[in-house]
């Protein structure tokens, strides 16, 4: 893989995180169409009973609606191969439900990592782990 494809996987992964940033589900779900393969393989913690591109819309409409300041600093990126990795900071306002919580108004930080692999310009699969300990312990469902 040459160095080009995975500066064109970078810039690409870097337009989804700034339609993420936008805090509007238009804007995202456009995006996702975009960058991401209808197909694609999606692993995260959050189970949303859809697969593919339509799983990703829906966490985004989930985390939108209980954090609608929901923002993602990519605090570092590496590129190899047909694969980019992003280990992220997310910060919100728990304004809405979530995972069966109704909105507490706290302010959450958590970290996140996710592996993205490319193919044909696009993502189509995609591995994250998410520190969901963290977020549920700020917003007080579970003990510190």
């Amino acid at each position: 893989m040459s160095a080009a494809r995975a500066t064109h996987n970078t810039a690409t992964l870097k337009r989804f995180h700034s339609a993420v940033n936008s805090g509007d589900a238009e804007i995202i779900s456009r995006a996702i169409d975009e960058c991401v393969a209808q197909d694609v393989l999606f692993q995260a913690p959050l189970p949303m009973g859809a697969t593919g591109a339509q799983a990703l819309k829906r966490v985004w409409e989930v985390l939108l609606r209980a954090f609608p300041d929901i923002h993602v600093a990519v605090e570092e990126t590496i590129a190899q191969g047909d694969k980019v990795v992003s280990r992220n900071t997310v910060t919100g306002t728990h304004q809405g439900e979530y995972q069966g919580l109704p909105p507490t108004g706290k302010a959450v930080t958590y970290n996140e990592i996710f592996i993205f692999r490319f193919a044909g310009g696009r993502i189509v699969e995609i591995r994250g782990v998410v520190d969901v300990l963290a977020q549920l312990r700020q917003l007080g469902a579970l003990p510190s």
